[in-house]
């Protein structure tokens, strides 16, 4: 039996305009799924605009919606078909909170979004919310609704890019308003010359104004910034540092297991095939718990990762660094401080991770511009004197070696 109170109070928590909830109920391993009708008794032409009480046929179909706490929501929803008497065709009513021939709310296609630009494509998809493809088509719309108007008032500029397509190389620039947390932008390419365009169209102006630009490690990108806004300092993405970081950890991860694998095949002696088995053991199901944010791993991902680090001293060791990586950028907001546990960092890092250390210190003036969210033209003159210095008389020389 439903309660109308029921209803009431889920119809008050879907918060739709014109939206009612009629029936709800839960299905295990799917999620919540809620029916609903539009309170609406009409709807207007799409072709003359004249309001059609005229209901020709009911489509329902199924939309995925923004999840309650940790269980999926979907809508059934009704886009009822009106059959216009001055034009003597049907038509489908319009929905305000999902597009046409769409499998999700655009307040979902919204928050996915938001949250691709915080993190990566796949592994939003990873929380099996939205699917890969869904996410690629929410960004395609996206790159077609956002307005071409100037951001008059932009002081801090991300430049980003997607894949829009998985695997085929074609992927879109995004320009982001930092401190609104906002999509400004979204480009049919990612190349200079796209960019350029855009940007140039804000005006002289605008691009005078943008005090920081945080971009990937591409040479492109921070040549854009350099030639167009000269008042602005360049701040290296630390999420592209950090895939760097988990990409070399991994590389290290599937070294071992294919020895260990080497090793069993090749060795005679029965104690240390067991040995081996046991290593391997360790090594195996491992990149997940060994790759992701520690804290936000579950139980079962901490003790595979405690097995894994008693099977593999070098993991173990490369772990470690991995986290002290990320907790200096989560929990350090000052620019000396920043330097000094950077510094010390990668004095023990070359060792483990080469490539990413040659990357950082290739970038460094970039990356330890993160910390340091207060620059202006003034100040990076003064940044970057301090930072040759540095490089000059620590690691960077390969003579002074910093305590880790």
């Amino acid at each position: 039996m439903i309660h109308k109170n029921d209803i009431k109070i889920l119809t008050e928590l879907l918060d739709l305009d014109d939206i009612k909830v009629i029936s709800h109920r839960l299905h295990e391993g799917i999620g919540i799924i809620l029916k609903t009708e539009s309170k609406k008794l009409d709807a207007n032409c799409p072709n003359c605009g004249t309001k059609s009480h005229n209901l020709h046929q009911n489509h329902r179909h199924i939309v995925k919606d923004l999840p309650f706490g940790e269980k999926p929501v979907f809508l059934e929803i009704n886009r009822r078909q009106f059959k216009c008497r001055k034009c003597q065709k049907p038509f489908s009513e319009h929905l305000d909170f999902v597009r046409k021939k769409r499998t999700y709310t655009k307040r979902l296609a919204h928050k996915t979004i938001q949250e691709v630009l915080e993190n990566d494509i796949h592994s939003v998809a990873s929380k099996g919310i939205v699917t890969t493809e869904e996410i690629e088509r929410m960004l395609k719309d996206a790159s077609e609704e956002l307005s071409e108007s100037r951001p008059l008032n932009l002081k801090r500029l991300g430049i980003d890019e997607i894949a829009l397509v998985k695997g085929k190389g074609h992927y879109c620039a995004v320009l982001i308003d930092l401190d609104a947390s906002k999509v400004i932008t979204m480009l049919s390419d990612r190349t200079k010359t796209v960019i350029a365009e855009v940007l140039t169209g804000w005006g002289v102006e605008v691009l005078e104004r943008i005090e920081e630009v945080s971009i990937d490690l591409w040479q492109g990108y921070k040549n854009l910034v350099i030639e167009l806004m000269p008042n602005a300092q360049v701040v290296a993405d630390r999420f592209h540092v950090m895939t760097q970081i988990n990409k070399e950890l991994d590389t290290q991860r599937k070294r071992e297991k294919r020895n260990v694998e080497e090793l069993i095949k090749k060795t005679k002696l029965a104690a240390d095939k067991v040995e081996y088995q046991q290593i391997l053991e360790g090594l195996k199901s491992s990149k997940y718990p060994l790759l992701k944010n520690e804290d936000n791993l579950s139980e079962e991902q901490v003790n595979k990762l405690i097995q894994l680090k008693s099977v593999s001293p070098i993991l173990k060791v490369m772990h470690e660094l991995k986290e002290k990586f990320r907790k200096i950028f989560n929990n350090t907001n000052d620019w000396y401080a920043g330097v000094f546990k950077l510094g010390m960092w990668l004095s023990r890092a070359k060792i483990y991770f080469p490539k990413s250390n040659n990357t950082i210190i290739r970038w460094f003036d970039e990356v330890i511009a993160y910390f340091d969210h207060g620059t202006n033209s003034g100040t990076v003159e003064g940044i970057n004197n301090k930072l040759k210095l540095i490089k000059r008389s620590g690691y960077g020389s390969g003579r002074t070696h910093l305590i880790y």
